[in-house]
């Protein structure tokens, strides 16, 4: 088959803590003291080995956002975020030049709809040894609507969505401010969880590369269509145009940068 199959290990997934379904659950991620497999600090930003490696053939790892549990990148400091999105980026290019991996994933879940399992705002980065990059993603699914252009990032509201409805992309071209994309998913994020739909609590960001080029998508998580999961028919929403405006808007100093 043309797809990507990867084995999934259920017997480690069972033993995973899981603090948005249970919230009796301690965070591992709070009890900084007993974390293992730390790779790098930058303050209270740790990336470290994944310690349930649920994906067989793969290198799992964890980006921790910061110490505040309850927080979110819409709660950050401009300088913050940029350092999340900046140290993020920097391991997962270390990871694609190691040499151990066809294709690094770069991800983050956040919410009950998006995947994930625990509430302390992380990122997650997949180093796949043997992996179809080509599979991954359309750069169709990345253009659209443009929201607003600065130091070489375009960000957009997507006219062929990978899924359906409201998702939100920036481009970075080769040589492109890391901080403008910082910016732009914070942006981004603030949106989705504040005036894209009322009952949207949830929501992913995937990155892509492709050359010299750096992709992410905000995608809203909500119910996934039965089109898409049955049939893989994508939706085209008649409210982009909108979505764009209401950013330009709500945001016209943030995307400035200021």
């Amino acid at each position: 088959m043309n797809i990507n199959l990867i084995k999934f290990n259920t017997d480690v997934g069972r033993t995973k803590p899981a603090t948005l379904t249970h919230a009796e659950t301690a965070c591992p991620f709070c009890d900084v003291e007993n974390l293992t497999g730390i790779i790098d600090v930058d303050g209270d930003i740790i990336f470290l080995k994944n310690k349930y490696n649920v994906i067989e053939t793969a290198d799992q790892f964890v980006l921790i956002e910061g110490c505040e549990c309850k927080s979110d990148m819409p709660d950050y400091p401009k300088e913050k975020m940029r350092r999340v999105i900046g140290m993020g980026i920097k391991h997962w290019k270390n990871l694609l030049a190691s040499g151990k991996y066809e294709e690094v994933l770069f991800f983050k879940n956040y919410g009950i709809m998006s995947g994930g399992t625990i509430r302390h705002p992380h990122m997650q980065l997949v180093g796949f040894p043997k992996l179809k990059s080509e599979l991954l993603f359309d750069e169709e699914e990345l253009r659209g609507i443009i929201i607003a252009e600065r130091e070489g990032v375009e960000f957009n509201v997507s006219n062929c969505p990978r899924v359906g409805f409201g998702e939100l992309n920036i481009v970075v071209e080769a040589g492109g401010s890391l901080d403008a994309l910082a910016d732009f998913i914070q942006v981004g994020v603030h949106y989705v969880m504040n005036f894209f739909n009322k009952n949207c609590t949830s929501y992913n960001i995937f990155f892509y590369r492709r050359a010299e080029k750096i992709f992410a998508k905000v995608m809203p998580r909500y119910a996934t269509s039965p089109y898409f999961v049955g049939y893989n028919i994508h939706f085209l929403p008649n409210n982009i145009e909108r979505i764009a405006n209401e950013i330009k808007e709500f945001y016209a100093e943030k995307l400035k940068g200021n």
